[in-house]
């Protein structure tokens, strides 16, 4: 089995941790290197990725290994962790003794046009999380959104959030969208501190389009697409949907989605009555 390893903190090259995670792995029969970018990943006879430190370097790998179908396994070295929950000999354990399964979490795929362009989405345009628009000055952004051709009202915020089911404990969830079960088949639509009180987060199928145009007094808007950021101008027009290819996750048995929600966001304690933080 050929493993690659994936830090995007470099500061973690000589961590105690990940030197004995490769060890083992080594040990027990693994080829085992360490991949720095893209050009890096060896994709013809690559069995695995391991994604080591946070979320967002889980963000980072799915962009190394795009449509190669290379599976990724997150293991956590920072602070919060649901796509990279586990520890160092877990993920040592479970390789070594096949204990895990391969989910597919969808991909977001945006589709830009506009007098502007957005040129540096090109090379990947595509989102495990979530793609957004967010007003780069001070004047309130106009966001007209319309599902399958059928128009919704404007939303007037700072900006707008389109989100996958993996993503609504990301930035979904700090802007009031609902927390969804990974395995949901489901889009999240939610305003970015909302000028109109009365609009609320939205879930369609995953099977829409979603088309967002912009109106906005300032002479530039800024695209984000999970940890990446790019500035377009007010003419933007982008089209999401859900992307042709998945993203394989390695999911170690007894992983569960409900006892990380427990244990990382402390759901539903009640930390008036005993609970000592």
């Amino acid at each position: 089995m050929k493993i690659g390893v994936y830090l995007r903190n470099r500061k973690l090259t000589g961590d105690g941790r990940i030197l004995r995670l490769k060890e083992r792995l080594s040990d027990g029969g693994c080829e085992v290197y360490d991949v720095e970018d893209k050009a890096g990943l060896s994709v013809g006879d690559t069995d695995m990725l391991v994604s080591i430190g946070g979320d967002g370097t889980f963000l980072s790998s799915a962009v190394l290994v795009g449509d190669s179908g290379i599976p990724v396994l997150g293991m956590n070295l920072g602070r919060l962790g649901f796509l990279s929950e586990n520890g160092p000999d877990q993920v040592a354990d479970a390789v070594l003794s096949g204990k895990y399964s391969l989910e597919e979490r969808s991909l977001l795929h945006a589709c830009l046009s506009g007098p502007t362009g957005c040129p540096a989405v090109d090379s990947w345009p595509f989102a495990l999380n979530e793609m957004t628009v967010h007003r780069f000055g001070a004047a309130m952004l106009g966001v007209d959104v319309s599902i399958d051709g059928t128009a919704l009202p404007t939303y007037w915020a700072d900006g707008l959030l389109v989100a996958t089911s993996s993503g609504s404990t990301a930035y979904s969830l700090s802007v009031g969208g609902p927390i969804v079960l990974p395995e949901s088949k489901v889009l999240i639509i939610s305003p970015i501190s909302p000028h109109n009180l009365n609009v609320r987060p939205l879930i369609v199928p995953d099977s829409s389009r979603i088309s967002l145009g912009l109106r906005s007094r300032d002479s530039s808007v800024m695209f984000t697409m999970d940890n990446r950021t790019v500035e377009a101008g007010p003419e933007l027009k982008v089209v999401i949907s859900v992307a042709q290819f998945s993203l394989k996750r390695v999911r170690l048995d007894g992983s569960n989605f409900i006892n990380a929600l427990t244990s990382k966001l402390f759901w539903g304690e009640d930390i008036r009555n005993g609970r000592d933080l």
